[in-house]
């Protein structure tokens, strides 16, 4: 069958609100296999199991279906919210992991309100102002993971959930030793590398040499309303004072409107100061929106103004960076 114009796109909306539903269908079965019996009539070890021989997927999604499953039976409005598309499957999915039936209501608005790709960050900010942080800390100590599984192409998947203070680190010390490698194809490589894969070279790297040789900065926002990674991943304080004895972190202190402290030189390199300014004001790539790998451009070039000052300077990505000096050389 073939769609006319304007058809295509109004049928993938359809077959994927669609899928959305078989979704809450399968988790909500499977959270009732496994409250049954069946499976351990059937002479399986688990109902996790039963059900990933069953219906061919990994142990750990049929683990996961239940708990969603689970979790939605103790959140009707979530569930009432997902029946009526008025949220997404991934946005249900992801106030299983925080709302409770004293916050439900509050996180299903905020869910409401924003993309299902920001809402993992919404809810870490509102538990934020609306928990301790004993309580917070807690939770991410009990939920930290890591674990690994060949694949069938022999490759191996590594998945790990952090905390976000362990995680500012880990991500700062392997961008660090990202920036410090050439940035061009190894001998094995046909193209240019991926980020993904620059990254994943670093991280081979880093565990190679013991981790001592990158420094690396760790930058906290501090606002009126929080304390915060660069990415906006929010800290408790007691993370904060945690940072402070294990690594290099510098505090980037905000105006009563939000802005950051300016801070201007004439130097060829921008100090850290300037840096930290620059990247809150622009966040961003200039060019491609890309929030990765960011670089401090100066614009007119350094040779052509020579100084260096805030207002001359934006935030490329390392590609759009070199790809716009390329261009004018």
């Amino acid at each position: 069958m073939v769609l006319g114009m304007g058809a295509i796109g109004e049928r993938l909306v359809e077959v994927g609100w669609r899928a959305n539903d078989d979704q809450s269908q399968v988790v909500h079965l499977a959270a009732q296999f496994a409250d049954s019996t069946e499976w351990a009539e059937a002479g399986y070890s688990s109902a996790s199991r039963w059900i990933a021989d069953k219906l061919e997927i990994a142990h750990r999604t049929a683990n996961e279906w239940i708990r969603i499953g689970r979790c939605l039976r103790d959140l009707p409005a979530t569930s009432a919210a997902l029946g009526e598309q008025r949220i997404s499957f991934s946005k249900a999915k992801e106030l299983t992991r925080s709302a409770t039936a004293e916050n439900e209501l509050d996180l299903l608005e905020l869910a409401e309100a924003v993309p299902a790709s920001e809402l993992g960050q919404a809810i870490a900010a509102w538990l934020q102002r609306y928990e301790s942080d004993a309580v917070i800390d807690a939770r991410h100590h009990h939920a930290r993971s890591l674990r690994w599984q060949t694949e069938r192409d022999g490759m191996v998947s590594v998945v790990g959930r952090l905390g976000p203070r362990a995680a500012g680190v880990f991500a700062a010390v392997i961008d660090a030793q990202v920036m410090r490698q050439a940035h061009r194809p190894k001998e094995a490589d046909t193209e240019w590398p991926s980020l993904a894969q620059q990254r994943a070279d670093a991280l081979v790297e880093v565990l190679g040499d013991g981790g001592a040789i990158v420094a690396a900065e760790v930058i906290i926002h501090v606002r009126a309303d929080g304390v915060s990674l660069d990415d906006g991943t929010p800290l408790t304080t007691s993370s904060v004072a945690g940072l402070i004895g294990d690594s290099f972190i510098r505090a980037l202190v905000h105006d009563a409107k939000g802005r950051p402290i300016n801070a201007s030189s004439r130097q060829r390199h921008p100090t850290t100061r300037q840096k930290r300014v620059v990247r809150e004001r622009d966040r961003t790539c200039l060019d491609c929106g890309s929030n990765e790998l960011l670089q401090y451009d100066h614009v007119p070039d350094y040779e052509e103004s020579k100084r260096t000052v805030v207002d001359e300077l934006e935030l490329r990505c390392a590609t759009c960076h070199r790809f716009r000096h390329q261009q004018a050389s």
